[in-house]
């Protein structure tokens, strides 16, 4: 895991670096600006061939500073720089405006009113070179508020004057107007989508909410961490709550998760049930896929047995497609509880393809009373839209609801219109807090699905799983994916993972396991990238 830090933990970091005397701002600033030019130049080394002009954009604050850090050390590599600053440069805060001060003796700072993008280079490109970068360095993780009209409207500009791809677009920090906490712009009226978009943002010290929440990345491009020498001491003071999921945890993790569940060290002579046993609920007949695709997700994870529960009609249907997946019976809620008596039954999953009504609420109520380990997706979630504290009054700490949008709407209404009401101003509220929130209310663990999952336990630990940037799978929205998904939280709760824990290993594989096979990838493809995924591993 990997701290992911919000815009006052940053502060708090580097303002405790500097109570401890650790750093000074000049000296930050210093380390900012310089951490940008070696990103850029790592992510682009083709800049430093051919014609090397730089456009940068400067704020009235310390990220402002940073650009000015930025434009000195351009220039001392031979590159020709451009400075507009948007402000008063009398009113900079002291560091920005020392190395304002420094820069206006080696070439000169356009005031941002003076400037007209179009005007400026519109007449001339046809005989000059465009920038080959373009660096924004107006705002950074501090802003609060929309930007103002006459900066939108310039950027804009800029915009069309240097369409993506003309020039590369690297962001300080933060693309300005995008809110770090959420990564949601603050935008004024009707406008939605921030006027840039970026080819790289720098980020210092740990990436942001903002970088990997909501729209971030498509704001962001890709991003880099630079070290401004803030030390773990600092960090602490922080108390950064939230871990994004990343590999190295995860394959640290997932050896434990294949222990034997019963402390046996003789693996040789480990039993099926010494993994567990996982019990997926289908639905009737034509509807038994997503339990099937569940079922195959929770064997492929390790599950030591997986048997699919279906009513009488559908026995038939399930027969045809399974073969190392067991398969009974089960017509309702009487049947359910028939089937717990045997407490080798260690873990459940209901709702893929389950069906919507009462019949799924009385087998939901059932699972829940036998305190087994639970997933609750899809179609039993659905079902309590309209009542949803009856569930919640049954949920305990060891069940996992895994909603995508539209059901985490149905159960947590309110939360939803927070979250999805237009933010007029920052820190906006972010689909953490939406989740944290909820799992707080459901009494149990939430794993909110998206491109941005978000994985949050009661009164616990928060963690986000971002199929993002080096980690993109966008092929992974394909229809049963969510299905495999829960099979294979199922399966890892077989094997008596902490329910929390299991989710995070199973949603980190399960974009793995989309990135092993690639773009074209279905839900039944998922679980057989498993045993590769593994082995690449080690294990």
């Amino acid at each position: 895991m990997t701290e992911l830090l919000t815009s006052a933990q940053m502060r708090a970091i580097e303002q405790a670096a500097f109570d401890l005397g650790a750093a000074t701002g000049s000296e930050l600033m210093e380390r900012a600006g310089q951490g940008v030019v070696d990103a850029m130049f790592a992510a682009f080394p083709d800049l430093e061939e051919g014609h090397r002009h730089a456009v940068i954009l400067c704020g009235p604050g310390n990220n402002g500073g940073d650009g000015f850090v930025i434009a000195r050390l351009l220039q001392e590599r031979g590159w020709q720089v451009e400075c507009f600053l948007y402000g008063d440069a009398i009113r900079l805060p002291p560091d920005a405006k020392a190395n304002h001060d420094r820069w206006a003796d080696m070439g000169q700072v356009v005031p941002f009113a003076d400037w007209r993008f179009g005007l400026r280079y519109g007449v001339r490109m046809a005989s000059e070179k465009a920038p080959s970068v373009l660096i924004d360095a107006l705002f950074g993780t501090g802003l609060t508020r929309p930007m103002e009209e006459d900066l939108d409207q310039a950027l804009r500009e800029l915009d069309a004057a240097f369409p993506k791809g003309t020039a590369r677009r690297v962001a300080v920090d933060a693309p300005s107007g995008l809110c770090m906490d959420s990564g949601r712009p603050l935008m004024l009226g009707s406008r939605e989508e921030l006027p840039l978009r970026f080819d790289l943002a720098v980020s210092f010290h740990r990436r942001k909410l903002g970088h990997l929440l909501a729209e971030g990345p498509d704001c962001c491009g890709s991003v880099a961490v630079a070290d401004i020498g803030l030390d773990q001491g600092a960090l602490r003071t922080a108390r950064p709550e939230l871990r994004e999921v990343l590999g190295a945890a995860v394959t640290a993790a997932i050896p434990r998760a294949y222990e034997l569940r019963k402390g046996s060290d003789d693996t040789a002579a480990s039993h099926k049930y010494d993994y567990g046993h996982a019990l997926i609920l289908s639905g009737g007949p034509g509807h038994t896929g997503a339990a099937r695709l569940a079922a195959r997700g929770a064997l492929r994870v390790g599950a030591g047995l997986v048997t699919v529960a279906a009513p009488g009609t559908a026995v038939s249907e399930c027969a045809a497609h399974l073969t190392a997946i067991m398969l009974t019976r089960c017509n309702g809620a009487s049947d359910l509880g028939g089937l717990l008596e045997d407490d080798r039954k260690n873990a459940l999953c209901l709702g893929p393809g389950l069906g919507i009504g009462a019949a799924t609420r009385d087998m939901v109520m059932t699972a829940l009373g036998s305190r087994r380990r639970c997933v609750l997706d899809a179609d039993a979630l659905t079902s309590f839209e309209g009542s949803p504290p009856t569930l919640f009054a049954h949920l305990h700490s060891r069940v996992v609801l895994t909603p995508h949008a539209g059901e985490f709407a149905r159960l947590f209404p309110d939360i939803w219109r927070k979250l999805s009401e237009a933010p007029q101003g920052g820190p906006a509220y972010s689909k953490v807090e939406a989740t944290q929130e909820a799992a707080a209310r459901a009494g149990c663990i939430v794993l909110f699905k998206g491109r941005d999952t978000v994985i949050a336990e009661p009164g616990g630990r928060t963690v986000l799983n971002a199929a993002a940037y080096e980690r993109s799978a966008p092929w992974l929205a394909t229809a049963g994916a969510g299905d495999v998904l829960a099979g294979m939280i199922t399966g890892l709760l077989a094997r008596d993972i902490w329910p929390v824990t299991a989710a995070e290993i199973a949603v980190w594989l399960h974009v793995e396991a989309a990135r092993r096979f690639g773009p074209g990838v279905i839900a039944t493809d998922l679980p057989d990238q498993l045993p590769g995924v593994f082995r690449e591993l080690g294990l």
